[in-house]
Order: C-alpha cells, then structure tokens, then sequence
C-alpha cells in the first residue's frame, strides 16, 4: 500500500509538474509572439494611446491603465491640435511656403525631444537633428513590462509630456526628473509618442553615437544618438536623430563630435523655441556661428540668437506676432532693437501662441532668410541670330 501510495504520489506530482511547465512556456510563447509582432511603429501607438487592434499589444491595450492613458491623451492632443498645430500647419504653407516645403536638412538646437513643433514648422525636412543634455534611454519595449510598471510608465509619460502640450515648451529641470522616474525612461518614449500623434510611421530605429569628427559609430561614444527613419506625413521616407550633447563652447571644445556631424550635413535650416536665451551668450558663440553661417531660414522667438547679429546685408528679415520681451525669469534679455523693429516692420500677425510668451497674442516668430545661402541665379546665354 505503501509502494502504491508513493507511486501514485509520484505520478501526480509529475502530471502536476508538466502542467506548470506548459502554463510557463505558453506564457512565454504568448510573450515571445507580442514581442516579434511588435514593431517601433506599434509600440509607439501604444505609448501614444492610439489604436493597437490587429498587434500583438492589443491584449496589453485592454488594461484599464491603457484605457485611461488613452481617454487622457485623446483630451489633451485635441486641445493642442486646435489650438496649437492645425494652425502652424494652416499659417507656415501661407506665409512661409518656401520654408515649408524645403526638403534641407533641419537644425533644431536645444530641442530636447520636442519633434512635435520641429515637424509642426518645417514638414518637409529630410532630416531633423534634435539635440539636448537629456539621455537617449533604451529602445522601448512595454512587452518587457509588468502591468504594474506599465501603469506607472503611462501615466509617468503624461506627467513629462504635460508641459510642451500646454505651454509649447518643455520645463527642463522637470524633464530631467520625468525622464528617469520609471523603466520606459530617456528621450525615446517621447519621440515615439509625438512621431506617432504627428501621423508618421517609424520604419527603423538604431542606437548610434559620433566620433569625434562626426561620423555615425555603433562604438561607444561621447556622444550618444539614435538614428529614427520613418514614413512622414508628406509621403516621403524622413530621418530624426536625437543627440545627447553640451553646446556650450567648452562643451563642444572637450566634445566636437556633435557640431562635425552638423557640419557634414551642408547647408540646412534653424529652428530656436525656448532656448533659454542661451545663444545670446558668448559662452554659445560656437553654435550661434554655426546657425548663422549654416542655414538657408532661421525660424525661432526671442529666445533664440539675438536680433543684432543679423545684419541687414546678410539677412532678410520678416517679424511676426507681438514682442512682448522675455518672461521675468528672463527679462535681462529684453532686446530694445527687435522692440524697435516690431514697431515699424511687423509683418503680420501670430494666430498661434509659441517659447515662453505662450499664448496667443503675446507671441513673436522671427524669420530669417540668409542672402548668403540663396542660389545664385546663372546667366543665360542669349540665343544667337542667324
């Protein structure tokens, strides 16, 4: 009896096992598929609370947290697309066509991660090169994450985002803290989102670094990136990178990778929004140099280069919107000449609200044509008279 016990004992124990190890390896199995079948493109929908049907995350999209992030993030993004984007997409095409639809390459300094106003201003662009002191952080991946961690990443993304979609700008002290609170941390995640909700589709994403003299390397490096190609809203393939990098003058000396990457990319265009006012320091000459003797247009507000280093033989200058001078946080930067200019140049109106001074009415774009960068035309031979 004893025996017989033990051996059924035996035999159960085993069945009961294999059951476990069948329950473990179909879970694996269900994750494995949500994995291979989650492309760039779906994990950034998700991340962006847009539909998943038809991918492996649709089963993730049925937690309540999603449903939440979801309801949220349709709230805000409608807000900003009324109030913010449908009109930068309405004005630029009508004031600044040439600008709108040139394909150059788009240099958009102390960005962050904002893609969203970079693409809002200038759609065409082949390239976009974003930059800021915040990490890349790892490829996401809400697969890899538990539905607690999952609950806490979403709603800790709506935190970080919660600025830029009010105001137009990120709050870069509080980026810096949103940015590492949770495990879907770094730069990336935010870019997904805004590439998503722009209507792009992310084809490829890559981890990449420069060298020193700028070129690309799957090396470590000094300078970390990652390189995003996607499908644009204009029909055509586009590529965004994003640089973790100081531009400050000591920082490009110790660190010149970033600035021979820009170099090696001819000529382009500028964008400046709530840029701290940096470049009106001598201690960001190095970069103020390179926008101004690098790019075709310049878009930016007041916080970007100062009005007095474009000069009226190199530059083309349109002033749009209302300057009302710097936020108060600021305000040793009021420019007494772009005061002056607004006053007798303006040459229309903002019906959007864009930098510091965010809302509508109290905003002011400067746009900036280089007569330097503008082909020149050639000379036509003048047909010859038989």
């Amino acid at each position: 009896m004893t025996n017989f016990l033990g051996s059924y004992l035996g035999v159960w124990f085993f069945c009961f096992s294999m059951k476990l190890l069948f329950q473990f390896l179909f879970i694996l199995l269900i994750l494995a598929k949500a994995q291979a079948a989650s492309s760039a493109d779906e994990q950034a929908r998700f991340l962006a609370g847009l539909n998943v049907d038809g991918c492996g995350l649709e089963p993730l999209a049925r937690e309540q947290a999603w449903q939440d992030h979801a309801a949220e993030f349709h709230r805000a993004w409608s807000d900003l697309e009324e109030r913010q984007l449908s009109q930068i997409r309405t004005w630029m095409p009508s004031s600044c066509a040439y600008i709108y639809s040139d394909p150059s390459p788009l240099f958009y300094m102390f960005s962050g991660p904002d893609f969203l106003y970079a693409n809002a201003f200038y759609a065409s662009a082949s390239t976009y090169i974003l930059c800021g002191r915040e990490p890349v952080g790892m490829i996401p991946d809400v697969t890899m994450l538990s539905s607690e961690a999952r609950s806490a990443a979403l709603k800790n993304m709506r935190t970080a985002l919660n600025a830029i979609l009010s105001f137009s700008f990120f709050i870069t002290a509080d980026m810096k803290t949103d940015l590492t609170q949770t495990q879907l941390s770094g730069t990336l995640p935010v870019l997904y989102v805004f590439l998503s909700r722009m209507g792009c589709r992310i084809e490829e994403v890559k981890l990449v670094g420069l060298t020193a003299s700028g070129e690309l390397t799957q090396e470590k490096s000094k300078t970390p990136g990652v390189r995003i190609t996607f499908h644009g809203t204009t029909g055509n393939t586009q590529t965004l990178y994003y640089f973790t990098t100081d531009l400050s003058n000591w920082g490009i000396k110790a660190n010149p990778g970033f600035m021979q990457f820009c170099d090696k990319q001819g000529v382009g265009n500028g964008f400046a929004k709530a840029a701290s006012y940096l470049m009106h320091s001598n201690e960001f000459s190095t970069v103020r140099d390179f926008l101004l003797n690098k790019t075709r247009h310049m878009v930016q507000d007041d916080s970007g280069i100062p009005f007095q280093f474009f000069k009226e033989s190199d530059w083309m200058m349109s002033l749009y919107g209302h300057y009302a001078g710097p936020i108060d946080l600021f305000k040793q930067h009021e420019q007494a000449d772009l005061r002056a200019a607004f006053a007798v140049e303006k040459s229309g109106d903002l019906p959007f609200g864009v930098g510091y001074q965010w809302r509508p009415g109290v905003s002011s774009l400067m746009i900036s044509t280089s007569m330097r960068q503008v082909p020149k035309a050639e000379a036509v031979a003048e047909p010859v008279r038989e």
